[in-house]
């Protein structure tokens, strides 16, 4: 009887405990068919052994360094808070690791082309974690776009906000790169993009900063495509709410949880050709329910393992920064 060998995973190390990924991430990608969580480190060696030890992590390091420099590890997922991306991803792309990194990536573009320049030298592999692109409703809402459904997309409106006024949280640091444009504003940009598969030619943005903290608390912007616009509005000081609305010549989409969906929850859209004002004539789709932080790392590590270049390489995270710098260049204009 021939054993057969069990399928090549891509050996995975963690940079730091945050919340988001001892609680969504790491334990969705030890699901993955394509990778494990190999290591965890923090600044602590005490702190990364606990998450290791909660998680079922093999090995924990108590520095940064250490994990970028396992020669056990292939590749790094870094949630650390935004200002520390960019210097963290350029390490572990110089140590020779593939990089999958938490939105926003840069908090300038010209942060991201430093990455670039790394990604090249290095050989490997950076993406930037836009998660919700793999969600099953999302990947349904494009292939109805794309096959005509709504007739002709001409407008794309999104709202994203949440309530956090804690002035000890990292979202609310302007040095660490908090606000609500660079935690949340930034998946409108990204997904008005991708649904019009074109990059703004003119960017409009009013922006209210908190008078303490001096982070942005409530952003509007405005993207003018070649072939529509694009609005969006998100806050960190309003009730939580998301939705995404994709208006064409013949029917609206709305997506109904479009970026943190419960992995355990169906995506639902809805289809509404304007018949009846209340919308009482619309129709819902449900898609299957899936976890769109294992459906990201699978795609990605596959990526690694068969050589191809990342599902959504750092061209895209450049465009896409390129455009948060417009709308806040923008509210500073008189």
């Amino acid at each position: 009887m021939v054993t057969k060998p069990k399928p090549k995973r891509v050996r995975w190390g963690v940079l730091g405990v945050a919340k988001i990924a001892t609680e969504k991430v790491i334990p969705a990608m030890q699901q993955c068919k394509h990778a494990r969580i190999s290591a965890i480190a923090s600044r602590s060696l005490e702190t990364a052994e606990r998450a290791a030890k909660a998680l079922k992590i093999p090995r924990a390091h108590g520095s940064y360094e250490a994990l970028i420099n396992d020669k056990h590890i292939d590749a790094v997922y870094i949630p650390l808070p935004n200002h520390l991306h960019v210097e963290w991803a350029i390490k572990a792309a110089r140590a020779g690791k593939h990089v999958l990194c938490e939105k926003p990536i840069a908090l300038k573009a010209r942060d991201v082309e430093r990455l670039i320049d790394a990604r090249n030298r290095a050989g490997v592999l950076i993406q930037e974690a836009f998660m919700y692109r793999t969600q099953p409703a999302w990947r349904k809402a494009m292939e109805l776009v794309n096959a005509g459904r709504i007739g002709e997309l001409r407008a794309v409106v999104g709202v994203f906000s949440y309530f956090n006024a804690d002035p000890s949280n990292i979202r609310n640091i302007k040095a660490w790169g908090g606000g609500g444009l660079y935690d949340i504003g930034c998946y409108l940009i990204n997904s008005a993009r991708w649904c019009f598969g074109a990059e703004p030619v003119r960017v409009a943005g009013a922006i209210e900063r908190d008078p303490v903290s001096g982070v942005d608390t409530l952003a509007s912007m405005l993207l003018e495509f070649p072939n529509g616009h694009a609005t969006g509005v998100c806050s960190t000081q309003l009730t939580p709410y998301q939705r995404v609305t994709l208006f064409g010549s013949d029917a609206r989409l709305e997506i109904e949880i479009p970026f943190n969906l419960p992995p355990d929850r169906k995506g639902r859209l809805r289809i509404d050709d304007g018949r009846t004002l209340d919308g009482s004539g619309g129709q819902w789709i449900d898609c299957k329910a899936a976890d769109q932080y294992a459906l990201q790392g699978d795609e990605f590590s596959a990526a690694i393992l068969r050589r191809r270049p990342a599902p959504y390489p750092l061209e895209d995270s450049l465009a896409n920064m390129r455009a948060i710098d417009a709308v806040f260049g923008s509210s500073t204009t008189k």
